[in-house]
């Protein structure tokens, strides 16, 4: 009995390798969010009930912090986020997110600038909410819409 069991054993660990995407760990979200805002916090739970688990940082100035991530001045949001390999700048819907960690693309990162109406984290009941795009942007300084967001 006992080798039958040592056996079956054997055969799960040597099983293990084929099962790891079940048993990954979930992505961090790692956040640096201006002090005191609640937008940030409420983008962030999105996160979270995707499976996220998240780390958040605050500051008194996002500046250099997008600044030493490549983040473009001109894509500033009111947070900046990192994903395993990419940062993420604003209000960037968590579907983005998992697109761009299943398909891996030659990026920086993902950014909504400014704040849009309704976009993750600036949800208002009852209002319909503004268009926006989710942007790539990439070290050479090319960019492109990834996503539009069309309520």
């Amino acid at each position: 009995m006992f080798a039958t069991t040592r056996r079956r054993f054997g055969a799960g660990i040597a099983l293990l390798p084929l099962a790891s995407p079940v048993l990954a760990a979930a992505p961090t979200l790692e956040v640096w969010k201006m002090r005191g805002c609640s937008c940030c916090a409420a983008w962030a739970k999105h996160f979270e009930a995707a499976g996220f688990d998240t780390v958040f940082h605050e500051l008194d100035d996002l500046g250099p912090i997008r600044a030493e991530a490549g983040v473009p001045d001109d894509l500033g949001g009111c947070h900046t986020a990192r994903v395993p390999g990419y940062v993420i700048e604003g209000h960037v819907p968590v579907a983005a997110v998992e697109r761009l960690l299943a398909e891996r693309p030659a990026l920086i990162g993902l950014a909504v600038p400014g704040m849009p109406m309704n976009s993750p984290g600036m949800e208002i009941e009852g209002e319909k909410g503004e268009p926006f795009d989710v942007i790539a942007f990439a070290a050479d300084g090319r960019r492109s819409v990834f996503m539009e967001v069309r309520p």
